[in-house]
């Protein structure tokens, strides 16, 4: 028997004091997290052989919106059915989506605009004008604004800023310099936007209602941080960068707390403050999987197999459930980056418990 356990000589059951004493034991241990539980459940062929980017999903609605080429599929995010489409946004990169104004907003990287749709009826509202190549899209529901993230061309002057727009008239309201190519975005719910700046490895702090960067914090040892998520309760940011590094930022402080190892060519980071699961998908055909253990610690779970090219993804909050876009290419010729996309190639993998 182990010491400062005591055992009842009339019932035979265990003692109050050697009770508390295995609680003392039992909250004094860390466990270590296991296995998430995450697989392909299902992969989802969606028509068309253009390229993607950013996939949204509406977990209110349910609704998961894909950015396929010039223009944007919709999805239901229960049965994976294809519910509607948005035409005409020409090299459509992201979706935000305004659920208290009833509107939705893609940014088109081809025509250098923004496309204004209704969220019921998915019938484009109107357009409004931007800098070159809008990439990411965010809608702030304290200002209610919605800001795009300007890319730019290369060897093209233009973008490496932000157009803000006012979601309910889409009046330009103003344009924020971002010193560098922007990337993913995040809001906090308190009137302050966070973004990626791919050319410097710093994360930028915003100020959504005077339209001005209030910091930009260095990411280091974060290489061309693309994807970005956010815990708002526990003031932390999830920039997913080069070279397998996930760099985590107190949103306050800009100081770099952590940086978890993730898979091989990321591109969007997820968390899901009900599991306490922060998540990197990457090119390489891996989901990692990170347990918050706390605010500034962080312990990898798995890395579940995707599929190649699966680079970015979609987090239902109400599910728990990830979407991943693909597809498959034939080998790139001499000099080119990719080949082409192989006919009828383009799917969703669905991942979850």
């Amino acid at each position: 028997m182990r010491k400062g356990f005591v055992v009842s000589t009339f019932s035979g059951s265990l003692s109050v004091a050697m009770i508390l004493a295995a609680g003392l034991l039992l909250r004094a241990a860390s466990p270590t997290p296991g296995p998430s539980g995450y697989h392909i459940i299902k992969t989802v062929s969606v028509p068309g052989d253009t390229g993607w980017d950013y996939l949204y999903v509406d977990a209110g609605a349910r609704r998961v919106y894909i950015s396929h080429g010039d223009h944007t599929v919709v999805m239901d995010a229960d049965t994976y059915a294809i519910v509607g489409d948005i035409p005409d946004t020409k090299g459509v990169h992201g979706i935000a989506i305004a659920s208290d104004l009833g509107r939705g907003f893609t940014s088109d990287g081809a025509s250098n605009e923004v496309t204004i749709f209704d969220l019921k009826t998915l019938k484009t509202i109107g357009t409004v004008k931007t800098d070159v190549n809008p990439d990411a899209i965010l809608y702030e529901p304290v200002t209610k604004r919605v800001f795009t993230f300007n890319g730019g061309r290369r060897n093209a002057s233009g973008g490496k800023n932000s157009t803000a727009i006012n979601a309910s008239d889409g009046t330009v309201l103003g344009t924020i310099d971002m010193g560098g190519k922007p990337e993913f975005s995040a809001a906090d719910g308190k009137g302050f936007v966070y973004t990626n700046n791919e050319d410097t490895s710093e994360l930028y702090h915003l100020d959504a209602k005077n339209l001005k960067v209030l910091d930009h914090w260095p990411l280091a040892p974060c290489k061309s941080p693309s994807g970005l998520a956010i815990d708002p309760k526990n003031r932390r940011l999830f920039s997913v960068c080069d070279e397998k590094v996930m760099s985590v930022t107190d949103a306050d402080t800009g100081k770099v707390v952590a940086n978890p190892t993730i898979c091989d060519g990321p591109d969007a980071a997820g968390y899901d403050p009900a599991t306490g699961y922060v998540f990197a998908s990457c090119g390489d055909g891996i989901l990692t999987v990170i347990h918050q253990d706390s605010a500034d610690k962080y312990t990898v779970v798995e890395n579940v197999p995707t599929k190649k090219t699966a680079r970015t993804m979609g987090l239902d909050l109400k599910t728990h459930t990830i979407f991943l876009p693909s597809a498959e290419f034939d080998p790139p010729a001499p000099g080119e980056r990719r080949g082409k996309m192989k006919p009828g190639s383009f799917a969703i993998v669905v991942v979850g418990k």
